[in-house]
Order: structure tokens, then sequence, then C-alpha cells
């Protein structure tokens, strides 16, 4: 008979449930992302691309996680991203030393194999880490099969995906979940290389070392010096979360995620794991005040493409590839973030979104300034203002995709939009641009104006909307418009607390109850401020917003201002590309004269 102390050391398996979301960090490199918890655990990752099966679905309650987690569990956590980067360390401080971990997901990216590094440091004493690996296809439904060790490397078939561990020889399989406990004496390291191929992966083996420096050096290259702005690091951080959300093909996911609640149990669970016009134009836009020109193009690129194909059709969103996003679908198999239902697809693909077409000027304008649109530029310039001449006058989406109605936002917009081009094109061009903004303006000051003078949110719909700030800044209306200004001042009385700016009010609740703060509000409205000559309550606004994250630096849509957590998907592209422009942007004179704010 065998002592308890004479049987090989089998590592428990520790459990992962989702954490709150500030704890998050993400990694990326443009075609896919993982989110990494406090306790080392990758909960979510799709593979091969953005919108693809879950590989490791924890974080929406799910089967699938990979784990590198200290074996000591009395640890306080923390971690830092490399500047410029989305390579994140996770740190703990034990009772017997201090451990990091590394992660990245390897650049250059293969749209087929997806490649992420782990390397764990023992930077004071001896680490000890538990490692487990479960990956699961099907968002946590199919199991692998074909897992088998050949010379120390794990292999495994999950569905269509082919499976390459290496680093991980001393894993032990426990039904399809391959769990380790390493030992690392202090000052040593210990790689992990996990492979996701939809192709054979019968390439060499990754060598860790250089996948490291090479990866590093990608994210150094593609880095650029930001010009004088308020809140360096964070604005420097806000353009590599873009960068680590676009594909190489242009097109920038609006989250990493799905499904994760905007308010608990209210039914507002959505996938935001695709590309949308308004926010790709958010990122150009930022871009271009940032002069970082390859984001700029790539958002000019994946934009111009779609209207060239679609014209009058443009679709809200399309995938990462430019391909239709599929119909929204429940996974009731799944138990969901806590609050919230487990949701595929979009609801937008069969949405008719006008604006969309107004920033898509807005944006090939801003480009035209830069001196970098091409002849399909041009052209697709053209096909946008056609399809505002033809569809203007119908009911659209809005910029919140609400029922269909005369949103004044959408319409003006449109105007912001059409002004912007006609001051770059041949004055030929630009007449019936002129004109058409001028009839779009005309038709809605009649209709979308409130009685007090400021704009409302629809014809039939006399309530203030923090959407409205937007055409402002834009250049619908001249800075001293008295339209603007009431606007403005009616923002900051009904939809403004403490600092945080809510997008409506979409009931008799008390802001807050309904929704969580809005952070792209928030932050509009701190352009909208410089804008209007105010740089104290623009500055006062900015620093309040830009506070909304966790320790990695991310912020979700929403965040809520009672309980200091973010609030749904994350991180949300369109949040990091208005902070990066008003980062860039405050720094600047204000615009303007002086205004009440």
């Amino acid at each position: 008979m065998a002592w308890e102390n004479d049987l090989p050391r089998r590592p428990q398996q520790p459990g992962f449930p989702p954490q709150v979301l500030r704890e998050y960090a993400v990694v990326g490199d443009g075609r896919r992302g993982a989110l990494v918890g406090p306790h080392g655990d990758i909960g979510w990752l799709c593979a091969p691309t953005w919108d693809s099966d879950a590989v490791f679905a924890s974080l929406l309650g799910g089967r699938g996680v990979y784990a590198v987690t200290p074996a000591d569990p009395r640890f306080v956590w923390g971690g830092f991203y490399r500047p410029g980067s989305l390579i994140w360390t996770n740190r703990w401080i034990t009772t017997a030393g201090i451990l990091h971990c590394r992660e990245a997901l390897a650049l250059p990216a293969d749209p087929h194999r997806t490649v992420l590094l782990r390397r764990i440091e023992a930077i004071e004493g001896d680490a000890e880490v538990l490692v487990v690996l479960d990956p699961r296809g099907r968002f946590g439904r199919r199991e692998p099969t074909d897992l088998h060790r050949d010379d120390g490397i794990w292999h495994a078939r999950i569905g269509s995906l082919r499976l390459r561990w290496t680093g991980g020889a001393a894993a032990q399989p426990d039904g399809q979940t391959l769990s380790a406990r390493l030992r690392i004496p202090a000052g040593n390291r210990h790689d992990l290389i996990l492979e996701l191929s939809d192709r054979s992966l019968d390439t060499p083996v990754p060598d860790a070392d250089r996948s490291w420096r090479v990866t590093e050096h990608v994210w150094q290259c593609e880095r650029r010096d930001l010009p004088d702005c308020l809140g360096h690091r964070d604005a420097d951080h806000a353009l590599a979360v873009l960068r680590g959300l676009t594909n190489p093909d242009g097109g920038m996911v609006a989250a990493a995620t799905m499904s994760l609640p905007e308010r608990a149990k209210a039914g507002r669970n959505y996938d935001y794991r695709y590309s949308w016009i308004r926010d790709q134009c958010f990122a150009g836009q930022a871009a271009a005040a940032a002069r970082v020109d390859s984001l700029l193009d790539a958002a000019v690129a994946f934009v111009g493409a779609r209207l060239l194909e679609d014209g009058p059709r443009l679709a809200p969103a399309y995938t990462s590839t430019g391909a239709r996003v599929p119909s929204e679908q429940a996974l009731d198999f799944l138990p969901g973030y806590p609050g919230g239902r487990v949701m595929t697809g979009n609801h937008v693909n069969d949405q008719f979104q006008l604006d969309a077409f107004g920033e898509a000027l807005l944006l090939l304008a801003t480009a035209a300034r830069r001196d970098r649109l091409s002849a399909d530029s041009w052209r697709a310039i053209e096909t946008a203002a056609r399809s505002i001449e033809s569809r203007w006058r119908e009911p659209d989406a809005g910029i919140w995709e609400l029922e269909p109605r005369q949103w004044t936002h959408s319409k003006l917009i449109c105007v912001a939009g059409l002004t912007a081009v006609a001051r770059v094109a041949p004055a030929r061009q630009a007449a019936p641009w002129i004109r058409l903004a001028d009839t779009i303006l005309a038709d809605t000051a009649r209709r979308g104006l409130h009685p007090s003078g400021r704009w409302q949110r629809a014809a039939d719909d006399p309530r203030i909307d923090a959407a409205l700030l937007l055409p402002a800044i834009r250049g619908a209306l001249p800075p001293d418009d008295p339209r603007t200004a009431a606007t403005l001042a009616a923002v900051r009385t009904e939809l403004q607390r403490d600092g945080y700016v809510y997008r409506f009010r979409p009931d008799h609740r008390p802001l807050g109850d309904a929704e969580g703060a809005f952070l792209l509000c928030g932050l509009s409205a701190a352009l909208a401020a410089h804008h209007a000559g105010d740089p104290i309550a623009a500055a006062h606004l900015f620093e309040r917003n830009r506070a909304a994250s966790g320790p990695p630096g991310l912020y979700s849509e929403e965040y809520d201002v009672r309980q200091r957590q973010l609030r749904g998907n994350l991180p949300q592209a369109f949040v990091h590309a208005v902070l990066l422009e008003a980062a860039v942007t405050l720094a600047a004179p204000p615009a303007g004269p002086p205004t009440a704010w």
C-alpha cells in the first residue's frame, strides 16, 4: 500500500468562473482576439477569425479555457501592457515570490493559423503554476478528438481545427483536458505555444524566442509617435487597441466579444464581433487626428469597398472580411455571462442606417485632406452622395439602432458629410452636394428643431439625445450657431451627471437606472465643449470619462457609475477611437469663442 506522499502529484483543476469585466485584458493580432482574466485564464477566443465559433468559452459559462495560474491561491494580482502593443503581462505576488506570465497572439497574423504565446517567468523566488488546457469546439459543445502526445508535443482535432501545443510535455490528460503543475526556478522561464489552424499543421514548430522577437518587432514598427495630446499613455494604448482589432484587410471589429450584457436581464446582449461602418469611420477620424495614416488607409479601403459593392444598399455592418453579418440566433445551451443571454449574429443585418453614408463621406473627406484618396475612393464618395440623395427622406434605424424613424442625427450627419466632401471636390462636382446639404438641413430644421431652439431626437420625439452633439463637431453647423449652443446646454442639463453623459432618457427613471453612462457620449461631449471654445469643460469631461476603465486600461460601451463597473462588450472600438481623437484634439487651441457649458 502506497502512502499518500508517495503517490504522483496530480494537479487540481481549479474552476475559472467569469470575473468583473474591468479585470480582463485583451490580446489581439487583427484577425482574432483573446480575453485574459486575472487568474491567468483565457476564457474567450474564437478561431480562426473574430466571428468563428469560440474555442474557449468559459467567459460565457461554457466549457473551454486555457489557464496559467499560481499554484498557491494566495496571491495579489496586477498586470501591464508593453507600451504601444497588445502584449500583456499578468503579474502575481505570492507568498513565495513574484511571477509573470506574458501573453500575446503572434505577429504577423496568419489568416488560418492562430498562434498564442505564453511565457511564464519566475521574477523573484521559485514559481509554481498550474496549467490547464481544455479546448472545446462550437462554443464548448465539441470535445477534442485524437488527443495524443508525439515527442513531447500535444496534438488534437477540434472539429475542423487542428491543435498543436508546445511546452506542455509534462501535462497529463484527464478526459480531454490537459493539466500540469510546473515549477520554475528563480530567474528562469518556461514557454508555451498553442497553435490552432483550419489547415494542416505540418509546418515546423515555432521557436519561442524568435516568435517573441518578431511579434515585439512588428508592434514596435507599427507604433507611431503621437502629437501633443492629453492622457498620452491612454491615447497610445487606445491606438494599440484599434490596431489589435483591425484586420490586415482593413475591417475593424466593434469588439472582441459577444453577449456581455449592458444591463442585467435587460435583453441587451449583442454580438459585436463584426465591422460597423460607423465605427470604422470613427477610427479613421481618430487615426487622421493622430496622423497614423496606416489605420486611416485601412478604414478608407474597407468603407470604400463596401460602398462600391453595395451602393445605396450599404449595410450598417459586415464581417471583418466584408461578408454579410449572419442573423441573430440564441445559444441557449450556454449559461451566459451573469445577467446575460448568449446571442450570436446581429439583427443589424436587416437595418438601414442613413448616418452611415454621412460618416463615410466625413471619413473620405478627411482622407482627401491628407491626400490619401485613390480613384476608387472618389467613386465611393460619388456613390455615397447619390445614396443620400435617393434615401434621405426614408426612416432609418439611426445611430442607436432603434425602430425606423426620422432621426435628426442621421440627417445632420449627412449634412456634415456632404459639406465636408464639397470642400475638397472641384466646384462643378461640389455644387450639387452643397445644394443637397442645404435641402436636408432646411427640412431637418423644419421638422427636427425643438421649440426651445435646440435639436430634438426625431420629428416625432422632442427629447434631447447626446448623439446630436456629433453633427456640430463634424461641421454640419458653425460652432456659434445658436442651435448648437442650445443643444450643448440641453445635454448638460438633462443628460450629464457627475461628469458622465447618457445617451437619452428612455423613460421616467433617473439617469443610470435604465442604462449605464455611454462613454462615446461623454468623450463626444468633451469634443463638443472644445469645439464651442470651452477648454476647461472639455478637459473635465475627457478626464472623467477616460477614468472609466479597469487596470488593463480597456473600455466597454457603457459604464455603471454607481458600481464603477464596465458594461457591454469589451474592448469597445469606438470608445477607444473617440478617446484617441479627443486626446489629440483637446491639446490644440479651442476652435471658437467660449460658451456656457
